[in-house]
């Protein structure tokens, strides 16, 4: 179509809010792509502070013990203290998988919804252009445009 008629018609305009509104998607979906990265390097950075307060519980936990680290208790006492710490840094860097699992799935989303956008964009900038070649059609049918019109004389 040329730029006169997409103008007249109002479709360029109908298309290029298609494309802004593709571009904001694509802005959201790096800025949660962002929020992902950021959520596993929390989760990374509290697992390793969760591990070193682990050592600091367990080394606390034998200096109480003392010298009734030889009993069965004592050992149990030990291996409990190391599978909680341990349960609680997977659990740590399991939350920060599904926190950067939900951002980058956002993203997909908002990826989604912008491709959306645009293509809602063209189909209107269509549409616009469809009406308006049918509106000037009409309106050169009805005033007889390009043509000297057939005129029936009575003999």
């Amino acid at each position: 179509m040329s730029g006169v008629f997409e103008s007249l018609s109002g479709a360029k305009g109908l298309r290029v809010a298609g494309k802004s509104a593709q571009n904001i998607a694509e802005f959201n979906a790096q800025v949660s792509e962002e929020r992902a990265k950021a959520a596993r390097a929390k989760a990374a950075f509290a697992q390793k502070r969760q591990a070193k307060r682990g050592v600091a519980a367990k080394s606390a936990l034998i200096a109480k013990l003392g010298t009734g680290l030889t009993s069965p208790v004592a050992a149990d006492l030990i291996a409990e203290q190391a599978a909680e710490t341990e349960l609680e840094n997977l659990l740590i860097g399991f939350e920060g998988e599904v926190a950067a699992g939900q951002a980058e799935s956002q993203a997909v989303l908002d990826r989604l919804q912008g491709k959306l956008a645009k293509q809602r964009g063209k189909a209107a900038g269509r549409a616009a252009n469809v009406q308006f070649g049918t509106q000037i059609a009409s309106l050169a049918f009805l005033s007889g445009f390009g043509g000297t019109g057939t005129e029936i004389k009575a003999t």
